[in-house]
């Protein structure tokens, strides 16, 4: 179950070392995984992320929730051919829209790194899209991916709820979860990544943020929008994704990734 983990050999295309170097503020060049930090450690790499923009105050305590571990792109062996070469980027990270790949609930961990790599092929090959939609996968054991290339600390602009991409992240669960409710362990990853990537940006998981519609099926381009900080797709466009049963988890997605940051 933990093939998504170990090392790959051979000789790594420029596309490919361009996607590892997105990452290389956290890990050497070509690694599979990154490896989750304690909240200590995780301060510390903040103030070398951000140090500039930090505030005395968020730098004597910020709230960010640990860094949990994160299997690469090159980790569930993502071929970088298929992809636009630039890397787009959003300004900030307000909001994280959660969401489901309505695609069954039957797999293995061990079949994960595949169901990316084909939900990736299905984005940019029968959808045209530059790269996979969105900024992070999270699948029934707990176990969290790297999505669209540009680096998972970075504001990398996802294409996950039409109107909304901008200065937000996209975080799909495996699986279908309109009768069937996510495992414990995907609530949890859910959590502790939002409390991370979140907390990168001073963001609270319990708060509310706005928001400005890019144009969608909900809101017109132009509009202002009150969104939790932790929102379903539901709340940004007209779906019914990221399913019932995993929308009614989001409340503790919240309450949990406030208490990971140290709320």
């Amino acid at each position: 179950a933990e093939g998504a983990e170990e090392p790959r050999t051979g000789v790594m295309t420029a596309a490919a070392k361009a996607a590892s170097a997105a990452n290389s503020a956290l890990v050497p060049l070509g690694a599979t995984r990154i490896p989750s930090l304690t909240a200590e450690e995780t301060r510390e790499e903040l103030v070398t992320l951000r140090g500039t923009e930090l505030t005395e105050q968020q730098q004597a305590k910020p709230y960010i929730g640990p860094r949990p571990a994160i299997v690469t792109r090159r980790g569930w062996g993502a071929d970088e051919s298929l992809r636009e070469k630039s890397f787009v980027y959003t300004s900030t990270v307000k909001a994280a829209f959660v969401h489901h790949t309505a695609s069954g609930n039957n797999y293995s961990c061990s079949q994960v790194p595949s169901l990316i790599r084909g939900f990736y092929r299905y984005h940019t090959r029968s959808l045209g899209w530059r790269d996979i939609g969105y900024n992070f996968l999270v699948d029934k054991c707990g176990r969290i991916y790297e999505g669209r290339a540009g680096g998972v600390a970075k504001p990398v602009k996802g294409a996950h709820t039409m109107g909304f991409n901008s200065k937000t992240t996209g975080i799909a669960v495996i699986g279908s979860y309109g009768s069937k409710k996510p495992s414990s362990k995907a609530v949890k990853a859910v959590a502790r990544l939002t409390a991370w990537k979140l907390g990168l940006h001073g963001m609270n998981p319990k708060k509310k943020t706005s928001l400005t519609s890019g144009g969608g099926n909900l809101y017109a381009k132009g509009k202002k929008v009150k969104m939790k900080v932790i929102s379903g797709h539901r709340d940004g466009f007209n779906t019914s994704c990221p399913g019932g049963k995993l929308y009614k988890k989001l409340s503790t997605v919240r309450s949990k990734a406030a208490k990971y940051q140290g709320r």
